[in-house]
C-alpha cells in the first residue's frame, strides 16, 4: 500500500510575481532565502539539487520539481504565484511525498522535519523579498561534523548567540557575530522556536538548524547581501565558531 504525505502553505508576499518567480524557480533567487539550487529553465530541464527534474514550468505562475529515487519514492514541490491587489503576490507551495514500496523506519521522523523545515523556508522567503528581493546573496553553510540526540546542544548554540531564555521573535539585539571584525551587529530576531532560529541584519539573514529532534547534526545558513561579501572567510569563520574552537 503507498504511504503518502503532503506540506501545504500559502502566504500573501509584498512583491509582484515576476520577483517571487524569480526567488523559487531561479538558482539567484534561491540563494536568498533557500539553499544552492539551479534549474533548468523548461519542463524535462534538471534541478542541481536532489536529482530532481523540471515538471511544470509557466513563468511566473507555475513552478514543479519533482524527485524520484529507487525503492519507489517520489518528492514533488510544486509553487502557485497569483497576482494580487496593488502588485503584490499570492503564493501556494506544496510538497507531496508518495512511497509505493517499504516505507523506512524514519519516515514519521522525516515528515516532522519537513513540516517544520518547512515553515522556517517560507518565513524566509518572505523575509527576503520584503528586506533584499533586489540584492545579490552569497550564501554560506556551515555544520557540525555529526549528528547529535542531545537538545542541550542547541540550548548552547543559542546562549553564545547571545539569545536569552526570554528573547522572543520580534526582540532586536547588537550580537557579537562571526564574520562581523568584532563589531556587534545589530539584528531582529525574526523567528525562534526551540529548534529553529532566524536572525535579520542590516545585510544578513542568518538561520540556524537544531538536529537533534531528528539525530541530525546542528547547522546554518547565512544569507549575505553585503557588495564584496566573502564567502570563503565567511565559512571558515562559521565553521571555527560553530565547532567551538
Amino acid at each position: 500500500m503507498a504511504r503518502e504525505f503532503q506540506v501545504r502553505r500559502e502566504q500573501d508576499l509584498p512583491v509582484a510575481p515576476e520577483e517571487v518567480w524569480h526567488a523559487v524557480a531561479t538558482g539567484a533567487g534561491n540563494l536568498g532565502w533557500l539553499y544552492p539550487m539551479e534549474v533548468e529553465p523548461h519542463v524535462g530541464g534538471t534541478v542541481s539539487r536532489g536529482g530532481g527534474t523540471v515538471v511544470a514550468w509557466e513563468p511566473p505562475h507555475h513552478f514543479a520539481v519533482r524527485a524520484t529515487r529507487d525503492g519507489g519514492f517520489s518528492n514533488t514541490l510544486t509553487y502557485r504565484i497569483e497576482p494580487a491587489d496593488g502588485g503584490t503576490s499570492h503564493l501556494r507551495m506544496g510538497i507531496h511525498w508518495v512511497h509505493e514500496g517499504v516505507v523506512e523506519e524514519d519516515w514519521d521522523s522525516k515528515a516532522d522535519a519537513a513540516e517544520r523545515h518547512v515553515d522556517f523556508y517560507q518565513h524566509s522567503l518572505a523575509q527576503y523579498l520584503t528586506h533584499f528581493a533586489d540584492r545579490t546573496a552569497v550564501y554560506v553553510k556551515a555544520s557540525r561534523p555529526g549528528p547529535t540526540a542531545d537538545p542541550a546542544d542547541f540550548a548552547a548554540l543559542r546562549r553564545r548567540l547571545g539569545l536569552t531564555d526570554d528573547t522572543a521573535a520580534g526582540d532586536r539585539l547588537a550580537l557579537d557575530l562571526p564574520g562581523t571584525d568584532g563589531e556587534a551587529e545589530k539584528v531582529v530576531v525574526d523567528y525562534l522556536t526551540p529548534d529553529l532560529i532566524g536572525l535579520r541584519g542590516p545585510d544578513t539573514l542568518y538561520r540556524f538548524y537544531n538536529g537533534s529532534p531528528w539525530n541530525w547534526p546542528i547547522w546554518l545558513g547565512h544569507h549575505l547581501f553585503a557588495e564584496g561579501a566573502d564567502e570563503q572567510r565567511t565559512t571558515e569563520a562559521w565553521d571555527t565558531w560553530l565547532n567551538g574552537s
